[in-house]
């Protein structure tokens, strides 16, 4: 009598959301920057 087994898992599924996950928080984090730079630049060429 045979018995099913579960098919293996491919090698590191979790590798596509790891790549996302870190590209998401590199956009983040480099949108947070523009945005940092240009309230800097608001308030340095803001006429006083």
């Amino acid at each position: 009598m045979t018995t099913h087994r579960a098919p293996k898992p491919v090698a590191h599924p979790t590798q596509t959301v790891e790549r996302a996950v870190t590209i998401g928080l590199i956009l983040a984090v480099l949108a947070g920057i523009g945005w940092i730079a240009g309230m800097i630049y608001t308030i340095a060429e803001w006429p006083l």
